[in-house]
């Protein structure tokens, strides 16, 4: 275990860029202060940013480039154009080199898996990489993937999703055997699609001794906690994390409204605040922010592109813990375990975020 943890961040990701990068991490850097930094990009508007956080600046190192990955930018384009010079790619290559335990970017998805696939390679026995994410529930909180690292997927997909998310249940949660289930339309046996019937076959026959299979989840069992870990295809979880974002921010927005309506409102405002302010917090997304590319032979970390800096510094604590917990080893050790019955699932698609 590294006494420091090193974090490569590229600094020109994300709507903002440096502008939300540096004072989020070092918002982070206030929570954990045994952080070093690697700043990947535009030097003068990252040195900026660290002349209003002297401590930041005294943990971190710049590294030149003028080239970024643009939002809208397809992953094979980011390839062609940033490989090797954009931020993107030095903040995942400097992963690979070994002088960082992680990369976090805010920018581009599908780039950000494209690079991270090209730079790091996939674990032995996984095809594709996931994106992971701690998700606040009824009962405390859940992993769920794949929140839109690929789309679509066959039932060996779908297991090695049950794995890697075993693996991060497992030492975010300190838990033996986290519980899996499989995102479905219903929880009877006969509905769904053919993969994810097949998958629950598979997990049901080998009864891994790292998770328990617990059957389908519908969509809103994620909220309630029904698993440790939720698995999906990238396409279906994005499409539920994307609606639970917008449904929290529009129950934010009613509360708003309905506490500001009449003076009687305000007054009860008053007397619930500490409680409201629970609330919102809980259903603040930034709060949640920070996704875990799983099956990489590194560890890179999706911050949201449009968050502010608590939001990205949510993000760095994600990444910081991903090393302290060694995540990378946990889950290796999972994949030589039952590697035999992870078999290279087929062809991905581009990101859908």
């Amino acid at each position: 275990m590294p006494q420091k943890v090193r974090i490569a961040l590229d600094a020109m990701g994300g709507d903002v860029g440096a502008a939300v990068v540096i004072p989020g991490a070092a918002i982070s850097l206030t929570r954990h202060p045994d952080t070093e930094f690697l700043l990947f990009g535009e030097r003068s508007s990252i040195e900026a940013q660290l002349a209003r956080h002297p401590a930041m600046k005294a943990v971190s190192r710049v590294i030149h480039t003028d080239v970024a990955v643009g939002m809208n930018d397809k992953p094979s384009q980011a390839l062609r154009r940033g490989r090797k010079t954009s931020s993107m790619w030095l903040a995942i290559d400097a992963v690979k080199k070994g002088d960082a335990d992680v990369a976090i970017s805010a920018g581009n998805s599908g780039a950000l898996m494209a690079m991270g696939r090209f730079c790091l390679r996939m674990l032995p026995g996984i095809d594709r990489p996931a994106i992971a994410a701690v998700w606040p529930t009824m009962r405390g909180d859940s992993v769920v993937l794949d929140l839109g690292a690929t789309i679509g997927g066959d039932a060996h997909h779908l297991m090695a999703l049950a794995v890697m998310g075993g693996a991060m249940a497992s030492v975010l949660f300190d838990l033996e055997r986290p519980t899996v289930g499989l995102l479905n339309i219903g929880v009877e046996e006969i509905k769904g699609r053919e993969e994810i019937r097949e998958a629950a076959e598979l997990l049901r026959a080998m009864d891994l001794p790292q998770l328990e299979y617990i059957g389908f989840v519908e969509g809103d069992g994620i909220g309630k906690g029904a698993a440790d870990v939720i698995v999906a295809e990238g396409f279906s979880g994005n499409i539920a994390l994307k609606a639970a974002e917008g449904t929290a921010r529009q129950i934010n927005d009613f509360l708003r409204a309905a506490l500001s309506r009449t003076w009687r409102a305000k007054i009860g405002y008053l007397f619930a605040k500490n409680a409201f302010k629970a609330l919102r917090d809980k259903l603040d997304p930034n709060k949640s922010n920070g996704g875990v590319f799983l099956g990489l032979n590194g560890i890179v970390v999706k911050s949201h592109g449009g968050t502010d800096a608590e939001g990205f510094a949510y993000a760095v604590d994600v990444g910081y813990e991903m090393v302290r917990y060694d995540l990378l080893t946990k889950i290796n050790q999972m994949l030589n375990r039952d590697g035999s019955a992870l078999a290279p699932a087929q062809t991905s698609q581009e990101a859908v975020s």
